[in-house]
């Protein structure tokens, strides 16, 4: 029987959040490894751990996966989010891609410099309310499902709520004009892997306090590579 997946990152949200949200979705458990030195990270690297590099990484079914969206796609699969045919994964890709999208700006915010930081915050709300969650109400409202693809739970579900939680991190009403998507809010919440990962104490991560910040950038070397 092969071992829980193991996470190696900084304990903190960046890429690695969603992944840590679609295993959790799926009912998985898993450990993660923390870096709190650069030394950390460069050791991986050392090793070969690290195909490009780069992490996040999972060690997953005897892989060392990196590349964010290869792990979630591995993940979803393996776990059936992943819809039913090939049609339905291109949607969900679709859905999927975007609010990717939206959750690197949102992401980003805590990086920005402080002058910055209002007209960054205008951005992803302009974006948030125009560009991204019209698009989710109007699926929904149309298909009149519980779920976005297919009429069953998929990644693009998890990825969404994750997506819309940070943005209400950002502008807690943000939703006030999106009453279908208020629903689907409170309905992927209460299913139980999700509900249960939105409890204290689980290991979904805060939002990136500004004092990590200095130890984050000294382990990514941000800035000097």
């Amino acid at each position: 029987m092969a071992g829980k997946p193991k996470l190696y990152y900084f304990n903190g949200r960046g890429r690695m959040e969603t992944i840590r949200w679609l295993l959790a979705a799926a009912g998985i458990e898993f450990e993660e490894q923390f870096f709190e030195t650069r030394e950390e990270l460069l050791k991986l690297r050392q090793d070969g751990a690290l195909l490009f590099q780069q992490v996040p990484m999972v060690e997953i079914d005897g892989m060392k996966m990196v590349q964010t969206r290869a792990i979630l796609n591995y993940i979803a699969w393996k776990h059936n989010l992943y819809g039913k045919d090939v049609k339905e994964r291109a949607l969900i890709d679709m859905y999927v891609e975007a609010t990717m999208d939206l959750n690197e700006i949102i992401m980003h915010h805590p990086l920005q410099p402080p002058e910055a930081k209002a007209k960054h915050l205008a951005t992803i709300i302009e974006k948030a309310t125009t560009r991204y969650f019209p698009v989710y109400e109007k699926a929904l409202k149309d298909h009149g499902q519980d779920f976005l693809v297919g009429n069953r739970f998929s990644r693009a579900d998890v990825q969404l709520l994750e997506t819309i939680l940070m943005a209400e991190e950002c502008k807690p009403d943000i939703l006030s004009k999106f009453p279908v998507l208020q629903a689907f809010k409170a309905r992927i919440s209460n299913i139980p892997t999700i509900k249960k990962f939105l409890q204290p104490g689980s290991q979904r991560k805060p939002p990136l306090d500004v004092k990590l910040l200095p130890k984050v950038l000294s382990i990514f070397n941000i800035g000097n590579e």
